[in-house]
């Protein structure tokens, strides 16, 4: 078997379809398919079962994609570590994450991190939900994620970098509007913006407000924070979010953020493979967003504690 076999069946996990792994690596199915039964021939057993939609992996293919996943990532670290040294500080750094995270916690530091390494790039992979960004992670795409934290298991470390209350965020003219706080209980049979189920922050809001026996009614789905704020400032209904910065303040004279602070923050941070594992680069930056977001905060140490389990709020 050769390194083209793994990572062509490493492929096939993800997408879950021989089609899907031939549009993710540029070649045809025919050629997909080649390189699988290399595999099974080689092993003797099958590594893929039909589905009524794409594949699975048997209980084989399930042993040989932990292998192949813990593999193939720790050996293309080691080739960009060993290019990185080649290079010496014009190597670069594989940043994955939602749409408009760049804007409301990178910004700054970004403009930093060039500064200070001005032969370094950074390479940024969108993707719409943290799950995204830990099969990501996974394969060995990207050095870094950042995403909702929850709690902590398999195959990724994570650190909390910050801790972002909840707000409502209704058009000015909204009866809510002028409330100095909002309760759970007002959320009741409320109709919201929210983001799409598979997300781990509507994961987590739904089960909080759940917990409060409130069941609100998610009608419209966005896939980012900025899409929901942008809506409910128009007029076009209620989104309960994050209090992003960059929403607040005389810029947006249309929209209200009414806090909720009986609901715990939703924090948001770093994942990586390992932190051990990182490049200095990939450190570097990592360590300069979350200075900036600790001096945004006004808080004076950088990184929050590791997360081993990013508490019962996240």
């Amino acid at each position: 078997m050769t390194l083209d076999d793994l990572r062509v069946f490493g492929a096939v996990c993800r997408s879950g379809s021989l089609s899907g792994a031939a549009r993710d690596l540029g070649c045809t199915q025919s050629a997909v398919s080649q390189h699988v039964k290399r595999l099974e021939r080689e092993l003797g057993l099958s590594l893929f079962e039909r589905q009524p939609r794409g594949v699975a992996p048997t209980p084989a293919g399930r042993l040989l994609r932990g292998a192949v996943t813990e593999g193939l990532g720790l050996i293309d670290q080691a080739v960009r570590r060993i290019e990185e040294l080649a290079r010496a500080e014009g190597g670069s750094v594989r940043v994955t994450t939602g749409a408009t995270t760049v804007r409301h916690f990178m910004a700054a530091a970004v403009v930093d991190f060039r500064r200070r390494f001005p032969r370094a790039s950074l390479e940024f992979q969108t993707e719409t939900s943290s799950r995204g960004c830990f099969d990501a992670l996974a394969a060995g795409a990207v050095d870094l994620a950042w995403i909702t934290l929850r709690p902590a298991g398999g195959d990724v470390e994570q650190r909390a970098v910050v801790h972002l209350p909840w707000s409502l965020a209704v058009a000015a003219g909204d009866p809510l509007a002028d409330r100095a706080l909002v309760e759970p209980a007002d959320l009741q049979d409320v109709r919201l913006i929210g983001l799409p189920e598979n997300s781990t922050a509507r994961t987590q809001l739904g089960g909080w407000l759940a917990g409060s026996g409130i069941r609100p009614v998610f009608d419209t789905s966005v896939t980012d924070w900025d899409t929901a704020i942008l809506l409910a400032g128009l007029g076009l209904g209620r989104a309960v979010v994050p209090t992003l910065p960059e929403w607040t303040g005389p810029g947006h004279p249309d929209l209200r953020l009414v806090p909720i602070p009986a609901l715990p923050p939703l924090t948001a941070g770093w994942a990586v493979r390992r932190w051990d594992a990182l490049s200095p680069l990939a450190r570097a930056f990592a360590d300069t967003v979350a200075e900036h977001c600790a001096r945004r905060d006004g808080r004076t140490t950088g990184w929050d504690v590791p997360v081993a389990n990013p508490s019962a709020h996240a």
